[in-house]
């Protein structure tokens, strides 16, 4: 059985330019950072498919970016792979002390106040001047998952709509204001407009607790699914390019049917 060590020591011979492999060794965090998302979203795609035996695989491809990025600090004399488990380690503990140190909370709400708070405290601590209630909430996130943690921070003090009818308002409102700028044909409002349409969907996923991420995985999956099926059906007719709008949209239907269908038999 192999251990973490046997990793470690497999990144380091890849990345010696020596014999390794050359594109290991011409990578850099600019060029793998990419790939770290990506693997990233691997993992999640394998838990909404509940493929435990993929998930496995896919987390050893997750682990191994982080493997990547700290073989290349440690060459650069950043720090070491042994750094990054004492950094999270010791985060953990001490973000924790409820758990580690005999402190008490109250529920999983007043954790998640109590964690914004440490962080808030760590950050004070490093000499970091911005004190706003926004301040940390990374850039390189997915921006969807951005407004999400944007709304909730300001949530924390109040700055929230007291339930979700108003939101819904706030949608139509929204989509109003975008089709009044097709209309007018300004591309600058318009794209700013369809973000604040996005930004309030957003919302609504937060107030339905609903992660924006996993439902539109889902519905890209069920789009390719019956989109899949289109194509098998148009065989017969040479294919959907031939068709028109309405024959294709016949078809479509017949996918969801079929879908419902067979949901109705399980």
């Amino acid at each position: 059985m192999h251990t973490i060590d046997d990793l470690l020591r497999i990144m380091a011979t890849l990345r010696n330019p020596d014999g390794g492999c050359p594109w290991d060794v011409q990578q850099d965090f600019d060029t793998i950072a990419p790939y770290t998302i990506e693997e990233a979203y691997e993992v999640a795609d394998a838990i909404d498919r509940r493929d435990y035996s993929q998930l496995c695989d896919e987390l050893g491809d997750l682990l191994f970016q982080v493997v990547f990025h700290a073989r290349m600090a440690e060459e650069a004399g950043h720090f070491r792979f042994a750094d990054v488990v004492e950094a999270i380690c010791t985060k953990m503990v001490r973000r924790h002390p409820h758990v580690f140190a005999g402190a008490e909370v109250a529920d999983a709400q007043a954790q998640t106040r109590a964690w914004e708070s440490h962080k808030r405290a760590e950050r004070e601590a490093r000499g970091e001047s911005d004190n706003s209630l926004l301040a940390g909430i990374s850039r390189g996130m997915p921006e969807w998952q951005r407004a999400r943690k944007l709304q909730a921070r300001a949530a924390t003090v109040g700055f929230d709509w007291p339930d979700v009818a108003p939101v819904f308002d706030k949608l139509h409102e929204e989509i109003d204001e975008v089709r009044a700028e097709f209309a007018g044909g300004d591309a600058e409002r318009l794209n700013d407009e369809i973000g604040d349409l996005l930004f309030v969907s957003v919302n609504i996923a937060r107030h339905a607790k609903v992660d924006v991420s996993r439902a539109l995985r889902s519905a890209n999956a069920k789009f390719e699914r019956r989109f899949r099926r289109m194509e098998q059906l148009a065989v017969d007719a040479g294919g959907l390019k031939g068709m028109t709008l309405a024959q294709q949209d016949a078809l479509w239907d017949r996918a969801k049917a079929e879908e419902k269908s067979a949901a109705t038999e399980i």
